[in-house]
Parts: C-alpha cells; structure tokens; sequence
C-alpha cells in the first residue's frame, strides 16, 4: 500500500526503501534510479543543491557518501571527490546534516567505510544516522562475518543495512547474504572499483538472475553504469534498481553549474528506465 508523502519520512527506514522500489514500478518505470552523490562536494552548499536536484528530477533514492580517506571500493572520480571533501573539513556529521534536509523528501541511503562507524561507536553512529531521517547504511569494508553486530544495530532502528555481492560471490556465500539483505541488494556489476566504462559486462543478465534467486529483497546494480543505455540496459537484464554515481560525481566536480548538470543526468536516466 503507498503512504501519503507526508508521512513517508516517519516510515522505518526499510519501509520507505521498499516503497520506493513499488512507487518506481507505479511510475511505469522498468527500474528504480538510484543515484550516487558524495556528501560534502564539491562544498557542502551546493551538495545540498545536488541532492535537491536528484529529488525534483526524480531520483527513487539517493545513495549519500561519507568521504573517507582511503576508500578502498571507489575508483578515481570519487576518491578524488572525497578527498577534496576532507580536504575543505566535511566530516561524518555534515553528511548526517545533509541527509536530515533530504531525507523527507527522497529516502536516503548513507555509504561509509567501517572505520568511522567504529571510531565513534557504533551504537552512537546508529543512533545519528537514525536521527538524520536516514533509511539504510552502505558499508563497502564490511565483511559478511563481522555484519551481525552491525546488522542488529540498524534493525533496532528500522534502518536497512545493505549489503553487496559481486560477481565472483560463491554460490552458497551468496545465498548466505542474500538471506539476511535489508531494503535491497546492491550487486556490483564488475570486479574492480566503481568508475564509468564504456559498456556493461557480458553475463549480467545471469549475475543478476542469480542474485534475485536468493534473495527476498529488489536486487540492485551499480558500478560501471554512466549512460541512460546503460540503465535501460541494466533494467533489461533484470535490475529491480539502477545506481549512477561516477558519471554524476564527475558532472557535479565539472559544471559551472553543478545542480542544473547532475538534474539533465538525472532527467535522462529517468526516461531511457520507462
């Protein structure tokens, strides 16, 4: 059943993630389109203008990084973004800031590296990212077997911890994973970094395929996808979900005007999903 728009930023994390997947669906679109942002670049102004500009352009959901300095899963658009974003002082908190201003109008999905969750604490980490408004957590470093502690902390806050597979995931680690996804399932298109190519990966109709039989949860694909045919293509293999986030990163670092570039990447993608 879809919520009133109102009351969609009291909804658990999860809830609202799962909403978004059925609003894109009702939308017509073929998958939801989820873009990647980085907190804090290229300043925290116009970040905030970028994530505006994904919602109004209709983005489902927005992907928020926390920079970090050695971000061991992004190629290097992000990296570079990140590290200007420390460099200017960002810090865990602006993120969370950010994320408090968006999160009512676009569910949000922070992506940061253990690190500084551990360092703050993870229960104090949980407790701000629940009081950001946002509705899951990302964390690229963190293994399946070390998940549990930090999977029951998000669960006592209704916030969505997803997890990635890739596509040299064994089988029955798969399975083990896919079981115990929250919101959806992030399924790294390519082995390497994330960073825009110049096509997708043959075999990725069967990497999805094997990816949403085992789990209950949307299955979505990132890494590697810069172009609306590549969307449409992602969508036309199966994707329940669409991530863009190099090509966009590089827009918002590149623009005289960052905001009115990332919303035409926004608008484009949007099309080539319906």
């Amino acid at each position: 059943m879809m919520v009133a728009a109102d009351a969609r930023a009291a909804l658990p994390g999860i809830e609202r993630i799962a909403e978004a997947f059925e609003a894109a669906r009702a939308d017509g679109r073929r998958a939801a389109l989820m873009p990647y942002m980085m907190g804090g670049f290229p300043d925290l102004g116009r970040s905030r203008e970028i994530a505006l500009a994904y919602a109004e352009a209709g983005a489902d959901l927005v992907e928020l990084g926390v920079p970090f300095s050695d971000p061991l899963a992004d190629g290097p658009v992000i990296h570079a973004a990140g590290t200007a974003a420390l460099r200017a002082g960002v810090r865990t908190d602006d993120v969370l800031e950010l994320a408090q201003t968006i999160a009512g109008r676009v569910p949000v999905v922070v992506m940061c590296y253990a690190n500084p969750i551990y360092a703050r604490g993870l229960d104090r980490f949980a407790d701000a990212l629940a009081a950001s408004g946002a509705s899951g957590l990302i964390v690229p470093d963190l293994p399946y077997e070390e998940a549990p502690e930090v999977l029951e902390a998000c669960d006592r806050r209704g916030i969505a911890l997803v997890p990635l597979v890739a596509p040299t995931t064994p089988q029955a680690r798969l399975a083990r994973i896919g079981e115990r996804a929250r919101g959806f399932l992030y399924t790294v298109s390519v082995t390497g970094t994330t960073g825009e190519r110049a096509g997708l990966a043959e075999g990725l109709a069967g990497v999805i395929a094997r990816a949403k039989a085992l789990t209950p949860v949307p299955v979505a694909v990132g890494f590697g996808i810069a172009t609306p045919e590549h969307a449409a293509a992602a969508a036309a293999a199966g994707a329940d979900g669409v991530i863009v986030g190099s090509r966009l990163v590089r827009a918002a670092g590149e623009a005289a005007d960052p905001p009115a570039a990332v919303r035409e990447l926004i608008l484009a993608l949007g099309r080539a999903l319906r």
